[in-house]
This record gives structure tokens, sequence and C-alpha cells, in this order.
């Protein structure tokens, strides 16, 4: 599980609420308009191709360099939540103060990381699963996970209808639409399996973990190495070690690199992975600058990762 997040203690507390919950108990806009909050621009993205012209989204966090997981929220955000019509937060403790905030308001609140007890799909080792299953050590990048995505999109589509009724089928529709889009991604990667099942790939942390799993990848990387970068730490020697021996060798086929989770170590092995000839895909956390689109900025992924896997070996 990623590190916990470390909110200042002035930011949530009691008397913040108390004094965020007084400026509007309506969930809407001045204009009777829904208003949505969701803690990063990738759900931003997500929550504005549902919305389309009829509410407005808010994302939080939007920076395409840092990591979000260590966001800490002002009072004007925690208001922002608290004010909402509908919330839509990662969960999983990717961003914590969402929990918080939402505890004060009265607003629709849709968990993307709960929804993974209602994916029938075991996460880990790609077979078929109860639908009630634990879920509290899984990767929470649950944005990765497509058929969560869609979910999402369904569920918000929902909450917007509740709340709006009058524009329910266009919600529904835009979220469809989205979903259509959702199912080409996953076709691709159904590709990528197709051509690829098996092959060994290794990445710096456990990012793209289920969009890896579903396109049929295995991520040989040590765990160690990846759970100390997940947990903000350095990994043992002994781990950068092993990885290092899986580039240089080219065991691994594919070096996938967060960027916005990167350190001396991490860049120490970029360069081992490039001197290797070992193809880099480079998959961040949050959209990049110039994208404000969730399904451009996966296709964009998901082809570099087809791509590399197409590499010639060197």
């Amino acid at each position: 599980m990623r590190r916990a997040l470390v909110v200042g203690a002035g930011l949530l507390s009691a008397a913040a609420l108390a004094l965020t919950g007084c400026s509007g108990d309506s969930g809407s806009g001045s204009d009777g308009t829904p208003t949505v909050v969701t803690s990063t621009n990738v759900w931003g993205s997500v929550a504005s191709a549902v919305a389309g012209d009829h509410a407005t989204v808010t994302a939080l966090y939007t920076n395409a360099d840092g990591d979000p997981h260590e966001f800490e929220p002002s009072a004007s955000d925690t208001a922002k939540v608290v004010d909402a019509s509908v919330v839509v937060m990662n969960g999983g403790h990717y961003d914590e103060y969402m929990e918080r905030a939402t505890a004060n308001s009265d607003a629709t609140v849709i968990n993307a990381f709960d929804l993974l007890a209602g994916d029938h799909h075991d996460h880990e080792t790609g077979a078929d699963a109860d639908s009630g299953h634990d879920h509290g050590d899984q990767n929470e990048h649950v944005f990765y996970d497509l058929a969560v995505v869609a979910q999402v999109a369904d569920a918000l589509a929902d909450a917007l209808a509740d709340k709006d009724s009058a524009n329910a089928a266009a919600y529904h529709a835009n979220a469809e639409r989205f979903t259509g889009q959702i199912t080409g991604l996953r076709t691709q990667l159904a590709d990528i399996k197709k051509a690829h099942d098996g092959t060994e790939v290794a990445q710096t942390e456990p990012l793209a973990g289920y969009l890896l799993t579903e396109a049929g990848l295995v991520d040989i990387a040590p765990a160690g190495f990846t759970s100390a970068v997940e947990e903000g730490q350095s990994p043992s020697a002994a781990d950068r070690a092993a990885l290092q021996d899986l580039l240089t060798s080219r065991t691994a086929k594919v070096f996938i690199y967060n960027t916005q989770a990167v350190d001396p170590v991490t860049e120490a092995l970029l360069t081992v992975a490039q001197n290797a000839k070992v193809p880099v895909v480079k998959f961040t956390e949050t959209l990049p600058d110039g994208v404000t689109d969730y399904i451009a900025w996966q296709q964009g992924q998901i082809t570099a990762l087809a791509d590399a896997l197409n590499t010639p070996p060197a």
C-alpha cells in the first residue's frame, strides 16, 4: 500500500470543516448546475466525459510532475469537496483527505477502489474471483484498471441523473460513449496479450499493474524494490542489484518508468535500461501537460507499450 498521506493538522481540523460546511449546502452551483469534485485530473477527465456541458467538474490535483500521494489540500479545497453534488475519489488511501472531507458532506461519493469488490476478476492471478473478495492489500492505482474506470463512469452518470433529472439522458449517453471507448482500449490490450502473453517486463513501482495484467504481461521487478519506491523509501542494495541484472541481461523486455515517482535510484536504473537497449515506456499518475482526455492519455501509453514490445532486440 502506498505511503499514507500526511495532512496538515489545520487543514482538516474540526474547526476548518465546520467553517467550510457553511459555504453552501445545496451541492450545486448558483444556477443549479451539479458540481463534481475529483481528487486528481485523471478522475476529473473521466468526470468531464460524463458531465459534458451539464455539470461543472473541478479536479483538486493537476500537477503533471509531482506526486499526488503527497498532495496536501487547502481549506478551500476541502470546502469544494464538502459543497459538491458528487465526489469522485480514488480510494485505497491514495487520496485519504477526500474521505475525511466527505464525512462532513451530503455529496454522493463514488470511491473507485471500492468498486474493485464488484469487479469479478482477481487482478493478482488473472483468474475469476468472487465479487466479494478482500481487496485491502491490492494496488490502489485503480485508474489503470479499465473495467473499474468504466464502472466509475456509469456510477457517475447515475449520480448526476439523480441530481439533475432534466439531463439524465445526456449523462447516460455520455457514459455509454465513454465506456465504449474504454472497450476500445481493452481491445488494444487483448491484442497485446495475443501477441505477447507471458512476456516479462519490469516497473519501478506497481503503477500500471492492472493494465499490464490485462495485457498478459508479467512484472518481474523485485517486490522489495517496487514496494520501497511506492513507500518513498530507498530500495535495498540487493533489490537494486537484482533489478539491474534483469535489465542488463534483457530478461525484462520492457522497463515501465513512473515519471512521478523519481529519485536517484530510479534514475540510475533508467540509465541502466537505456544502456542495455531495453525499451523504456514512461507512464504517469496524472495527465501530462496538454492532455485533458482520459482515453487519449491511456491510448498513448498503451500504444507506446505495444511499440516497445514489438521493438526487435538490439
